[in-house]
């Protein structure tokens, strides 16, 4: 298991600066005058509940980015993948997302806890449009739910329960702008150090140097994974 020790409260909560920025926009009718307004056609594709063009896209999405926010307003986006279909959709209305296993900070549970408001960002790969659904969240631990979202025989210990309330399409434009589907488009990565030299600077602990760190990363991988 990954052990990545958090910062404390006092040094997550620290708000960078923001004031060296004096042109802000700070009110809807400045936004509004700036971008413009959306078209009707950008309206109407905002549907309530899913469609069955929706249902297939989730079941051909193996990876979905899960966003969620504390009382206090901390954001957190978290990434979520399995094979394809892994989000379970119950009906029109209702998912389930599987917790498999992780690193324990729990940091989107603590927000759902607290607000209990989500949104996912579903990705399809090869696929330009994503999907974007808002909801509301709850974690369950019902085993007659979690019974068949089992993977290797091993049963998840919680699932999240989204009620959808807004979902639609999202245009291909930045998958395009990024090119992320388009083959031998990846970035120059000279320079970017490995995960295991960024978590050993990070977390700053003697018994986690970068050998130790990816010795650990590797046992996790290979072992953790469900």
């Amino acid at each position: 298991m990954i052990l990545i020790v958090p910062a404390s409260k006092t040094a997550r909560r620290t708000p960078v600066s923001l004031d060296r920025f004096t042109e802000q926009v700070r009110s809807a009718d400045d936004l509004a005058s700036i971008i413009g307004t959306p078209s009707a056609l950008a309206v109407k594709k905002e549907l309530p509940s899913l469609d069955e063009h929706m249902r297939r896209f989730i079941a051909c999405s193996p990876f979905v980015v899960m966003s969620t926010h504390s009382a206090d307003g901390r954001c957190d986006a978290s990434p979520r993948g399995d094979a394809p279909g892994f989000v379970h959709v119950v009906d029109e209305r209702t998912l389930l997302i599987p917790d498999r296993r992780g690193n324990k900070r729990v940091d989107s549970f603590r927000n759902i806890l607290e607000t209990g408001s989500i949104g996912l960002l579903f990705l399809v790969p090869g696929f330009g449009e994503t999907l974007r659904i808002n909801g509301r969240a709850a974690i369950i631990r019902d085993e007659a739910w979690l019974t068949p979202l089992a993977v290797q025989g091993r049963r998840p210990l919680l699932a999240i329960a989204v009620e959808v309330q807004e979902c639609f399409l999202q245009c291909a434009k930045a998958l395009l702008r990024s090119k992320l589907w388009e083959p031998h488009q990846t970035p120059d990565l000279q320079g970017l150090p490995c995960a295991a030299q960024m978590f050993a600077d990070h977390v700053q602990m003697p018994e986690y140097d970068v050998a130790a760190m990816q010795t650990l990363l590797d046992e996790s991988y290979r072992n953790n994974l469900y």
